[in-house]
């Protein structure tokens, strides 16, 4: 039998779990917080699914109409036969979804045809939402139920409140992981080594990265930092994409992108509708134009802010705007109204804020990595069907058909297709980081190798908070400003440079006297600190290193696209000993 260790829990990381325990694979999944606090319980807008083969679905609608709209709004890096492929599925991802409980919107009943919402870079209505603006959240309980129901019944083994802190590696593949047990307080206990066949990475994105983001606490870039320990390849991760409409006020609530689908406007302090000058589509352009619209717009203003309008939404015969509204988007309407904004009649200040990372692991067609027997899907991976730019709703539709997919080949009959490691086809060789990023070493060992037991943490090192050989004494407040002002939506050469002069201070401090002990993440929070700085730091590599604007790239100093350029980049850890990565071709199906 098989043995698969899944780490993380949202919509990516349920799936591939699920459906490798329904065809009889031994599953462990590992999550570091609670099994429900995911990024996918908070995504509001939907998800974009070709639905014309399937009841209630729109006949209007098409795989080739799909496919193309994800591939403009990607600019040029998405790979067609990845999305062709997640599109190409996107019918049978949907009932299994309903098969496990999901209940998508209907117009008047449970036969009636499907809600299907409309959202910028999309040619034609086809996003599916549950609960009005709760999809994520209707996904995530359903997954999570049938995941408890599994561990009921042995078929499943779940652990909570686990951090994994290392990918191991024998010879040229994974043989498993580390982990250390989240105690009360956030301190961590000892290390423990779990065995297994394959690992998957489904650990979502990085938006703790920065000051201002929809994700949630646990979005520190963890299952990209075991990737790079590991000595994968990760790709594009320059390309952050930030969401227009987050409210303007701690904790950056989600306005969701569906609001402006119905109807809702932007508008600068004077009142103005500022998104007729920038794009014939308006509001509902790609979300990186429309990002930076509204920061140019806040930069400008004397208050600092833009405003989202929805007096101009719509209303259908016997609604008020504000009965529409709540109904329309039940969690949007109930957390503004806490707020004491009455958004039927008031504008909402909004702004951009980090959202969605189109880059990560670099995986094939089937979600294969560089290094064998470790896999990754959902927002921590990349695998080309996002390009520069995500299109809107596109990523639990990814999320579900990879982890589903993944899930399925891995206890299939026979072995998986992972005996090398994996690259996708006619790109360039990746580029080391600096030696900056010297200390992210794989753990290499052998199979009598004392760390394969139970044993005290000793590797790695957090990032030290006092001042060592006059470096700035690291906080998590300083990193995020360091991004936002170096990498975030604008980005200049000078702006990087300092960023990443910034990190490597304190990642030489923390890379400085390994032997420490005593120095290793003690908390959950260190851990967390450790990962967002590998991460930052590549990606703040990355974006110096892509000299054009692209996608949700926009380098001010190199403002055109170049078509030179229209190539994903590839980055390998300093030091890493994972093996060449064997190029091959594309799978023609992501289902078995």
């Amino acid at each position: 039998m098989t043995d698969v260790l899944v780490i993380g829990t949202g919509v990516a990381g349920l799936s591939a779990a699920l459906s490798a325990a329904e065809a009889g694979a031994r599953v462990t999944v590992v999550t570091k917080a609670a099994l429900t606090h995911t990024a996918t319980d908070r995504a509001q807008g939907g998800m974009a699914a070709m639905t014309g083969s399937l009841p209630g679905g729109n006949p209007a609608d098409s795989v080739r109409l799909h496919v193309q709209d994800t591939l403009v709004a990607g600019a040029g890096l998405c790979d067609p036969l990845v999305v062709h492929g997640v599109v190409r599925d996107s019918a049978a991802a949907v009932r299994d979804l309903t098969d496990h409980g999901v209940a998508f919107d209907h117009v008047a009943g449970p036969d009636s045809p499907w809600v299907q919402g409309l959202e910028a870079a999309h040619s034609i209505s086809r996003i599916l939402h549950a609960g009005g603006d709760a999809t994520g959240h209707a996904i995530q309980e359903a997954l999570s139920a049938r995941a408890r129901e599994m561990a009921r019944g042995g078929h499943i083994r779940l652990r909570e409140y686990t951090l994994v802190t290392d990918v191991i590696v024998v010879g040229d593949r994974v043989v498993g992981c580390t982990v250390r047990p989240v105690l009360h307080g956030g301190e961590l206990g000892d290390e423990e080594f779990l065995p297994a066949d394959h690992v998957v990475l489904a650990t979502g994105g990085a938006g703790q990265l920065y000051p201002w983001t929809t994700n949630p606490q646990v979005a520190t870039g963890d299952g990209i930092a075991l990737a790079l320990r590991a000595g994968a390849q990760v790709r594009d991760l320059e390309f952050f994409q930030f969401h227009p409409t987050a409210m303007a006020a701690p904790g950056s609530f989600l306005i969701s992108e569906a609001v402006r689908g119905e109807g809702a406007v932007l508008r600068d302090q004077h009142g103005h509708r500022f998104m007729t000058d920038v794009d014939p589509r308006a509001e509902l352009a790609p979300r990186d134009v429309v990002a930076r619209a509204v920061f140019a717009a806040r930069t400008a203003s004397d208050d600092g802010a833009a405003y989202l309008d929805c007096s101009t939404i719509p209303v259908p015969p016997g609604l008020t705007r504000a009965e529409f509204l709540a109904r329309r988007f039940p969690s949007i309407h109930a957390e503004l109204t806490r707020r004491g904004i009455d958004w039927s009649t008031e504008w909402v200040p909004v702004s951009p804020a980090a959202h969605y990372l189109m880059g990560g692991i670099a995986t094939d067609a089937l979600g294969r990595t560089t290094v064998p027997g470790l896999w990754a899907a959902g927002e921590c991976a990349r695998t080309g069907m996002h390009g520069a730019n995500r299109l809107a709703s596109n990523s639990l539709l990814e999320a579900t058909v990879l982890g589903r997919s993944i899930g399925e080949l891995l206890a299939g009959p026979g072995e998986p297709a992972d005996a090398s490691p994996v690259a996708l086809c006619n790109e360039p060789e990746p580029r080391v980081l600096d030696e900056a990023t010297a200390h992210v070493q794989p753990r290499l060992a052998d199979r009598n190798d004392p760390l394969l037991s139970t044993r005290p943490y000793s590797t790695g090192r957090a990032p030290s908070s006092t001042d060592s050989a006059g470096t700035e004494p690291f906080s998590r407040a300083g990193l995020q400003q360091a991004m936002w002002q170096g990498a975030g939506v604008f980005r200049t050469a000078e702006g990087l440079k300092r960023a990443k002069a910034r990190l490597e201070g304190w990642l030489a401090a923390s890379s400085s006297d390994e032997e420490d002990t005593a120095a290793a993440p003690g908390t959950l929070a260190e851990a967390e600190d450790r990962n967002l700085l590998t991460v930052g730091h590549a990606l703040v590599c990355a974006s110096l290193a892509r000299t054009e604007s692209r996608g949700a790239h926009q380098r001010v100093d190199h403002p055109a696209t170049d078509p030179r350029l229209a190539t994903s980049t590839a980055w390998i850890a300093s030091g890493s000993a994972a093996p060449t990565p064997e190029r091959t071709d594309h799978a023609d199906s992501l289902s078995r």
